[in-house]
């Protein structure tokens, strides 16, 4: 029972970290396909490109950190800035039926403006969507 006067829960919820077209890889399989599918190296961050081809339209991304990039904190803080670009770029630059791997850099991700990050992200995934044509 909520008391009155109490603020709704539900209000100003905010959209989950992964945008709703965007669906959030977990198997660690699909992070091995990706891995030995197409990347690209950029000063941010790498990203992993996979071609599913499975005729679903959803786009599936994941993020890691190794513990190169430092402690918990510096990592998590990492993810949570990849998780943050990834909702920002990908709704309009991903291609559906793919999977997008984010990995963080040591010293840089958790660093850099985020508009760095997101122009980053966006020239890696053009790079990766002109190579398969």
């Amino acid at each position: 029972m909520v008391p009155p006067g109490a603020p709704d829960r539900d209000a100003g919820n905010q959209p989950p970290a992964v945008s709703v077209c965007l669906q959030t890889l977990v198997e660690r399989a699909d992070f091995l396909r990706a891995a030995r599918a197409q990347w690209k190296a950029m000063p941010s961050m790498v990203v992993q490109a996979r071609d599913r081809k499975d005729g679903e339209a959803t786009v599936r991304v994941g993020f890691t950190c190794s513990k190169k990039v430092g402690n918990a904190v510096a990592r998590n803080r990492a993810k949570r800035r990849l998780r943050e670009v990834a909702r920002a770029v990908l709704p309009d630059a991903a291609r559906p039926g793919w999977d997008y791997v984010l990995i963080g850099r040591a010293n840089v991700t958790g660093a850099l403006p985020f508009e760095t990050l997101k122009s980053d992200l966006r020239t890696a995934l053009t790079h990766l969507h002109n190579k398969t044509k």
